[in-house]
């Protein structure tokens, strides 16, 4: 059997943890390039949001690429039910697929028929870019391609909070993903955006406590580094220090106070 590479060991290591948690860059402005350069920094994945980000499919597929080029593994969230794009992101090279707004039993095993081959899920054979990028021949990649890429679902909302054992217990469910913004609304309803409260710091202990039970792993996004930091600390397995916009425009902001600083003479 070819041996497995470094970016397509991703899915074992954030399954066994003991790594110190890890931490993903998380990108919505649709540009391939972008992907590549902050690949090259000390993340360990880069997840291309296209529920709120600008991506295509055609661009996706282009910023995969230049993630496994730059020796890292690339993670798509799709839009909210469209599990479909979920299978042809796989077959694009993709190492894992995050699903928001999973509720229910019913909506994980919908998600893992998508995402799994047989006896798992449903999935449609296509994977040739994937194959391309893991040097695979078709039978290595049947045979291991469920164990090498992940399907995550996402709790952010009150019923996936009451569904999680339900939807951790569903087979090809490998992970799950928290979304503290939209679980805080629905948590207060409605009424405040509060990721950062001890609210949500109790939901992310129980629900990490259920994955720990059913062996399987968690991830959360976070407001910036030192959330990202936090969350690793609850007990997450791999955490976002916030998206690129944030990113881009904050380094934009330390750069210009900087310059203004130093022309004033301080």
């Amino acid at each position: 059997m070819t041996e497995v590479s470094a970016i397509d060991s991703f899915a074992e290591k954030i399954r066994t943890g003991g790594h110190g948690g890890l931490l993903s860059a998380w990108v919505g402005i649709p540009e391939p390039m972008f992907v590549h350069h902050l690949a090259q920094e000390g993340f360990d994945s880069v997840v291309l949001d296209m529920q709120h980000g600008m991506w295509d499919m055609a661009s996706a597929s282009n910023a995969v690429g230049q993630c496994r080029s730059a020796g890292k593994p690339a993670i798509a969230r799709i839009p909210v039910g469209d599990f479909a794009v979920a299978s042809r992101l796989l077959d694009a090279g993709c190492t894992g697929i995050i699903a928001p707004m999973v509720n229910s039993v019913a909506d994980a095993e919908a998600l893992v028929k998508f995402t799994k081959y047989p006896p798992l899920g449903e999935r449609s054979w296509g994977p040739t870019l994937a194959l391309n990028h893991m040097r695979l021949s078709a039978d290595e990649y049947l045979r291991t391609a469920n164990q090498l890429t992940l399907t995550i679902a996402m709790v952010e909302t009150r019923a996936a909070l009451e569904a999680v054992d339900g939807i951790l217990g569903v087979e090809g469910i490998d992970g799950i993903f928290v979304g503290p913004a939209d679980l805080s609304i629905a948590l207060s309803n409605g009424a405040k955006l509060a990721p950062d409260t001890d609210e949500i710091d109790r939901a992310l202990a129980h629900i990490i406590a259920r994955c720990r039970a059913h062996k399987k792993f968690v991830c959360a996004f976070g407001s910036d580094g030192a959330r990202a930091g936090a969350l690793l600390k609850l007990g997450c397995d791999m955490a976002i220090p916030s998206a690129d916009t944030a990113q881009l425009r904050s380094g934009a902001a330390r750069s210009i106070a900087a310059a203004r600083t130093f022309a004033a003479g301080g």
